[in-house]
């Protein structure tokens, strides 16, 4: 994946940086179970040789699950953003003209972006938080991408590579500098961050075991911060070998996996060697075309081509106070939740994402704000005034399913009408929690974003008996 391209342009915007805060179940749980040569970034390198020197051991501020489903941490503002479709990457961010052209006449609706890493080896002029959020405006899907360390048996002659005993260290390293690199663009917590990892010997049982506890220690460090964890890698030997492990309480498993296969086929089941129960819930990618040419709009880029059923970034959106008189701001989508803080009218506000709420004039949608506030959509100046509004995703919080497999049921309790089921390590797609029959330690249940619900018990949230903030409450 790591390449060459160049591309420049020019638009003006006003960048949005908003503050960043640093089941019930069918059966028992189971229980135990790219392309280019990387430079050297010193920076990078004179970081994780202080974590190495110090012995630096990132402790958890929250309650984890046990691996393989670790808990994501998420702040106030998080919420997570998927995308389902077609997405390029090119070496450099395309300007922002290229981009608007594109969103025009390309079936893409995502771009992979490099947002850093010892082994990037592509320059970023264009790649600002101007950039990002004017190309979200677009309507486009952002999909950050880190090339950090890699493994000690890959093939790259000057890759900066982590080893068996710096594996752990480097992935929580890198981790950390991936969410320093997607903040300083805008890019908010509840976002997929992927790590690049280029094609390794697939034979070598060190290095298996060194890739193994770098992931595990990327992912770890990312939830910590409120993160998704993603990862890009080749069928053969990185997805072979995170399959592999995916049920193992020695590491951390991913939340997302990116896979380069380029045999010209879209499909994100039917992977060889990899199960269709899997990554199962809105967790795959596939980069099924490597280094080409496509023209759009009478504009050219080098590209990769990927099909996305995954997380990606969330980033914030601009809108107006259309109100006459000041805006509460409220801890929920509710009219009698608590009031956090009032807008002035006219004044701008940054969204992250909508959902439903009690209605207000004509619609019942609210938007969650940068600030972690909720306002009345009735009163900003969003496309729709009764409905949801593209580009605004909807407001979710991923969490992984924790036993081997967990019913869905139609309302919130074991005596409603089975609706589906999730397996180990699937995303569940959190929007609200509620109150309902009891299961295992809590009564808490939540409220999918395809409208049904599982037991909060078999979900790795952050609390096993009551409710896990920032989710709302249904």
């Amino acid at each position: 994946m790591i390449r060459t391209a160049t591309k420049r342009g020019d638009y003006i915007l006003t960048a949005i940086n908003p503050a960043f805060s640093r089941g019930e179940y069918l059966r028992e749980p189971v229980i135990g179970s790219g392309e280019g040569d990387g430079t050297v970034n010193r920076r990078r390198i004179g970081v994780a040789a202080i974590m190495l020197a110090l012995g630096l051991v990132v402790v958890p501020t929250t309650r984890a699950a046990a691996e393989p489903a670790t808990t994501v941490s998420y702040p106030t503002i998080a919420s997570a953003t998927r995308l389902t479709g077609f997405a390029l990457d090119a070496c450099t961010a395309p300007s922002l003209t290229t981009m608007e052209a594109w969103k025009i006449a390309s079936p893409y609706r995502g771009v992979g972006v490099y947002i850093g890493g010892a082994s990037r080896t592509c320059s970023q002029p264009t790649l600002t938080p101007i950039w990002v959020t004017a190309v979200s405006l677009q309507g486009w899907r952002v999909i950050p991408i880190y090339v950090g360390y890699q493994a000690p048996c890959v093939s790259r002659p000057h890759a900066a590579r982590f080893s068996t005993t710096t594996a752990a260290t480097l992935g929580t390293a890198d981790a950390a500098d991936a969410v320093v690199q997607a903040q300083a663009l805008g890019i908010l917590p509840g976002s997929a961050i992927y790590g690049d990892l280029e094609h390794y010997s697939s034979t070598d049982v060190a290095c298996r075991a060194a890739v193994l506890t770098y992931v595990s220690a990327w992912t770890q460090e990312l939830h910590r911060r409120g993160y998704l964890a993603g990862m890009y890698t080749n069928l053969s030997s990185g997805a072979r070998h995170l399959s592999e492990a995916y049920a193992s309480t020695a590491y951390a498993r991913v939340d997302a996996l990116w896979i380069a296969r380029w045999d010209s086929s879209t499909s994100l089941t039917g992977w060889a060697g990899i199960p269709n129960t899997q990554w199962a819930n809105h967790q795959r990618a596939k980069q099924h075309r490597g280094d080409h040419d496509e023209t759009y709009g009478e504009v050219k880029i080098n590209i990769d081509s990927n099909r996305f059923d995954a997380p990606v970034a969330t980033a914030g959106y601009a809108y107006q106070i259309t109100s006459s008189t000041a805006l509460n701001g409220r801890s929920g989508p509710k009219t009698t939740t608590l009031i956090m803080k009032t807008y002035p009218s006219g004044s701008t506000v940054t969204v992250v994402c909508q959902t439903s709420g009690t209605r207000v004039g004509t619609t019942s949608v609210w938007n969650k704000l940068a600030d972690g506030s909720y306002v009345t959509d009735y009163y900003l100046s969003t496309p729709s005034n009764t409905t949801y509004s593209a580009p605004l995703p909807r407001c979710t919080y991923p969490f992984q399913v924790t036993t081997a497999a967990l019913n869905k049921r139609s309302g919130p309790g074991s005596s409603y009408a089975a609706a589906g089921t999730l397996p180990g390590g699937a995303l569940a797609w959190v929007r609200c929690q509620r109150s309902g029959s009891k299961v295992g330690t809590t009564s808490v249940w939540d409220k999918l974003d395809d409208g049904t619900y599982v037991s909060d018990h078999h979900l790795a949230t952050p609390s096993t008996t009551t409710y896990s903030p920032p989710v709302p409450r249904c």
